[in-house]
C-alpha cells in the first residue's frame, strides 16, 4: 500500500511541477546566464521543492509556496562557489528545458527587460519577477518574507533601476 501511497504522491508532484513550470523557468533565466546554468539551477530547483514537498502543508497556494523554494534555491546558489552534482530527474521523467523555450525566442523588448532584471540584486530580482506575474503586494512579501509596506517601496526602487538600466542599454545599441 505505501508503494501505491509513494506512486500517487510522485505524480502528484510532477502534476503541480508542470502546471507550474513556467516559474521554474523564469527565475531560472533571470538567476542564470548559461544554458548549462539554467539546467543546473531547473534541477536543483525541482530537488529542493521535491525534498520540501512532504512539509507543503497547503496553508497558501502551491505558487506562492513553490516561488519561495525557488527564489531561496537561486539564492543559495548563486551563493555556493562549487560547482553542483548532476542531479537525475525524477523517475526518469524529463524536467529540463527545451530549446523553444530557451529567452532567445523571447521579443527584443523582452529580451532587454530580463537582461535588465539581471542586473539588479537578488531580492530585487525576485520582487520584480513576482510583480510582473502580477502578484499582489501581500503574496509578495510572504514569498519574500518582508512586509507588504516594505514591498511596495521595493517596487518603485526596482522600477526606477530598471528604467536606468533599459536606457542604458538602449542607449548603447
Amino acid at each position: 500500500m505505501e508503494g501505491k501511497n509513494n506512486e500517487i504522491r510522485i505524480n502528484e508532484f510532477l502534476k503541480l511541477i508542470s502546471e507550474n513550470k513556467g516559474i521554474i523557468y523564469k527565475i531560472c533565466n533571470v538567476y542564470s546566464n548559461s544554458r548549462e546554468d539554467k539546467d543546473d539551477l531547473n534541477q536543483e530547483i525541482i530537488l529542493q521543492l521535491w525534498k520540501s514537498y512532504p512539509n507543503f502543508q497547503g496553508k497558501s497556494k502551491f505558487s506562492t509556496w513553490m516561488y519561495r523554494i525557488a527564489f531561496n534555491t537561486a539564492i543559495t546558489n548563486i551563493r555556493k562557489s562549487k560547482q553542483h552534482p548532476i542531479i537525475e530527474a525524477l523517475s526518469g521523467t524529463d524536467l529540463s528545458f527545451s530549446e523553444k523555450e530557451d529567452i532567445d525566442y523571447l521579443s527584443e523588448d523582452v529580451n532587454q527587460l530580463y537582461k535588465a532584471i539581471s542586473k539588479l540584486k537578488d531580492v530585487e530580482k525576485a520582487i520584480i519577477m513576482l510583480y510582473l506575474e502580477e502578484k499582489s503586494y501581500n503574496e509578495i512579501g510572504k514569498i519574500i518574507g518582508i512586509s507588504e509596506k516594505n514591498v511596495s517601496v521595493k517596487i518603485v526602487r526596482g522600477k526606477e533601476k530598471l528604467k536606468k538600466l533599459m536606457n542604458k542599454q538602449s542607449s548603447h545599441v
